[in-house]
Parts: C-alpha cells; structure tokens; sequence
C-alpha cells in the first residue's frame, strides 16, 4: 500500500517514506514455511482413498493451513506495508492500520528533541528506535524498528532546520 500523497498541504514534499525495518518480516516469512510445509506433509500423508471422511480430513488440513498461514504471515506483512513513516518538507507523519487506522502528524515547529538508540544487534541490522519529542499533549512519539535510523536523525534535524528557517524568514531574530 502505498502512501496518499493527497494527505500532503500545497507545497509539501516528501523528504523520507520508510516503513518498519524488513527484520519485521523475518518471523511471519519463517511462519509461512514452517505452516505450508506441516500442511503439505500432512496432506500427502493421507491415505488415498475415496472414502468420505479422507475427503473431508484433506479439506480440514487444507483450510487449516490456509487460515494459519493467513494468521501468522499475511496479515503481519499486511501491517507492516500499512505503516508508514513520513518525513516532510513541514511535518512528521505516522500512519498505522488497515482496518483501524492510526495517524499522529508532528509540524516540525513543535519538535523539541529528536535522539535514538541503537542496541549492538539493532546497530548490525542497521537499525534502531526514533524518539521525537514534541510540545504536544500527547509527548514522545517513539519509531521501533527504524531503519537507517542515524541518517534519519541527522535528516529530520536538517528538515527541521530549513523549516525554522523558512518560517523565521525576514526576521532579524528568529529566537533560536
């Protein structure tokens, strides 16, 4: 699923859309072997026979295998390609969600902070999590599993930047 672009203000651009780091997808990729190989095994282990109950067995083994794999692999992929990370010229975007969506928008004049942290196997991944901190009711807004998460750091610090800087223009003082 890609990102509508129709959520975007006249003269807005996307600087960064990223979604959740791929090591999200590991487990349900795992998943969908292990269950469609069970299934298979299952299945062709039946005797062959064209007795109702065999018929009936096979049908079972094939929904169940079905329904599992729907379960623990597609929808997990699902919901990591409906979240978005987007980093505009004048906001941070957060959209989770199919069925429910989510949405949280920063303007970058409310940013406040923006630090992460990396473990040591996040850091071989190339990955770690995003804490912006903004003025805001709702405080911190954490990013798990960001990939390249330095670079997007230094990336939001400079949008910030050129936002100030836009928004201040032609003032003596921006009060900085």
């Amino acid at each position: 699923m890609g990102f509508p672009n129709n959520l975007l203000s006249e003269g807005e651009e996307v600087a960064l859309h990223m979604h959740p780091h791929w090591k999200e997808l590991i487990a349900p990729v795992l998943w969908f072997v292990l269950v469609a190989v069970l299934g298979s095994v299952a299945f062709f282990l039946m005797p062959e026979s064209a007795e109702t109950w065999v018929t009936i067995a096979k049908i079972a083994i094939v929904a169940l295998t079905v329904i599992v794999i729907v379960w623990v692999s597609v929808i997990p992929w699902i919901s990591w390609s409906s979240t978005h990370y987007v980093f505009t010229t004048h906001r941070v975007l957060l959209r989770t969600g199919v069925i429910t969506r989510k949405g949280r928008d920063i303007p970058y004049a409310r940013i406040n902070d923006v630090s992460f942290e990396q473990t040591v196997a996040q850091r071989m991944f190339r990955l770690g999590t995003l804490m912006i901190q903004s003025a805001s009711e709702q405080g911190a807004v954490i990013f798990n599993d960001m990939p390249k998460v330095e670079m997007v750091q230094s990336t939001l610090y400079k949008l910030v930047e050129e936002d100030r800087n836009r928004r201040f223009q032609g003032e003596d003082d921006p009060g900085i």
